[in-house]
C-alpha cells in the first residue's frame, strides 16, 4: 500500500509523523501556497497535479493505493474533485475534516456565506483585520471606505489589490496575548474569519472575545459526500484498516 496524503494543515503534519513512525509507505502532497513549508517527515511533492488527468496519471505512476485528504476545510474544489475521482476509480478515500468553531455567549459573531457579504455588516470607517489569507482578498473589493489589513505567511510579491488595504507578514502559531497586542496596536474594529476550525488558529477568536470585537464568520463551503473523520486518531484508524 502507498498512501497519498493531501496535506496543508496542522492535522496533516501530525498524520505525516504518525505514518512515518509506523513505517507506512506514504507520500505527502502540498499545493505550494507557502514558499517555505515545514518539513513533513515523508517524501513530499509540491504543486498542483495539472487537473484530473494529471492527478490520475500521478496516482498510476506513484502506485498510489489510497488517498487521505487532510487539506484545509476551504479547499473545497480539491476535496470534491479528489473524492469524485477516487470513487470513480475504486480508490479508497477519506477526508479528515476538523469540527467547525462554535460561538459562545461572549462572542459577537455575524455569520456570512461569502466574503462579499461582509460589506453589508461592517460600517464605513472601520479598521478590518482579514484573517482569510491572500488568495481571496480581492473578494473584499466592496469594502471601500474601510481600512483593510490582511495577514499573510510569506512576504507579498505584489501590492494589496485595493488602495485601502495593506498586508502584514506573520507565521503562526500566534498566542492569545500576541493577537490581543496586535489587534490593539492596529486599532482593529472588526475581524473577518473563515470557519476553519481547529485549536491551532483559534487564538484570534479568543482575542476578539476578550476585546469584545465583532467577527464576520464565513461559513464553510459544501464538502464531498464521502467517508469523513474528525480527528487525527480516527484518520489513522482508517489507514490501519486498509
Amino acid at each position: 500500500m502507498t498512501l497519498l496524503l493531501l496535506a496543508g494543515t496542522g492535522e496533516a503534519q501530525q498524520l505525516a509523523r504518525h505514518l512515518a513512525d509506523e513505517g507506512r509507505a506514504a507520500v505527502a502532497s502540498l499545493a505550494g501556497a507557502t514558499r517555505a513549508p515545514r518539513a513533513m517527515g515523508l517524501p513530499t511533492r509540491i504543486g498542483g497535479f495539472g487537473g484530473e488527468a494529471g492527478f490520475l496519471a500521478y496516482v498510476a505512476e506513484a502506485g498510489i493505493t489510497a488517498v487521505l485528504d487532510a487539506t484545509h476545510p476551504f479547499a473545497a474544489q480539491i476535496s470534491a474533485r479528489t473524492a469524485r475521482l477516487c470513487a470513480a476509480h475504486d480508490l479508497p478515500y477519506c477526508q479528515l475534516l476538523r469540527p467547525e468553531w462554535v460561538p459562545v455567549a461572549e462572542d459577537r459573531w455575524t455569520d456570512i456565506a461569502a466574503e462579499e457579504e461582509a460589506a453589508a455588516h461592517i460600517p464605513q470607517g472601520a479598521t478590518v483585520f482579514l484573517a482569510t489569507g491572500r488568495q481571496g482578498v480581492s473578494r473584499f473589493a466592496n469594502l471601500d471606505g474601510r481600512r483593510l489589513i490582511c495577514r499573510v505567511v510569506d512576504p507579498p510579491e505584489a501590492p494589496f489589490p485595493m488602495a485601502n488595504g495593506t498586508y502584514i507578514v506573520g507565521r503562526p502559531p500566534f498566542s492569545v496575548d500576541d493577537e490581543i497586542s496586535l489587534f490593539t496596536r492596529l486599532g482593529i474594529d472588526w475581524l473577518v474569519v473563515k470557519n476553519a476550525g481547529g485549536a491551532a488558529s483559534e487564538s484570534k477568536l479568543t482575542a476578539a472575545r476578550a476585546l469584545k470585537l465583532p467577527v464576520a464568520m464565513i461559513a464553510r463551503p459544501p464538502q464531498p459526500e464521502a467517508p469523513c473523520v474528525a480527528t487525527v486518531a480516527a484518520a489513522m484508524e482508517w489507514v490501519r484498516a486498509l
